[in-house]
């Protein structure tokens, strides 16, 4: 089987799988997060949004949880379940209110026009199910 000639190297771990996986989430998306505080305009469109769908103009500050407090935990590690959760849930909001006309629509390269958000959606999904793993600073 593959799994048994496989080349396994020191450093191949579950742990370091997990690691690289809080890294690459977490930094993607807290550069999000940093945008979205530098431009203040980025919150002004997530209000909109929320006041179209008839719900409190104040959740937009919610962004602020999702895309820089929550990455922050998953990339230290720290309650790093509880961040990908976070994640999650931030991306489930971005879909539905500002990317839900693109559920089925391609790029023009064929790639899915919701692959980023999809991406965050599922890698914090991820995180959530896999846990922090043993290189963090409180493993879980």
């Amino acid at each position: 089987m593959l799994g048994e000639t496989a080349l396994n190297l020191p450093f191949q771990s579950d742990a370091t799988g997990k690691l690289v996986l809080r890294l690459t989430v977490g930094v993607l998306m807290l550069l999000h997060g940093i945008h979205k505080a530098i431009n203040p305009g980025s919150l002004e469109f997530i209000s909109k949004q929320l006041a179209e769908t008839d719900l409190p103009q104040a959740l937009a500050y919610g962004v602020y949880l999702g895309e820089i407090a929550a990455p922050l935990m998953v990339i230290f590690g720290i309650f790093a379940r509880l961040g990908g959760l976070l994640i999650f849930g931030n991306m489930i909001f971005a879909i539905v209110l500002a990317h839900r006309n693109q559920f089925f629509s391609l790029t023009d390269h064929g790639g899915l026009t919701l692959e980023l958000q999809l991406f965050f959606l599922l890698t914090g999904l991820a995180v959530f199910l896999l846990g922090s793993g043993k290189i963090a600073m409180k493993p879980d």
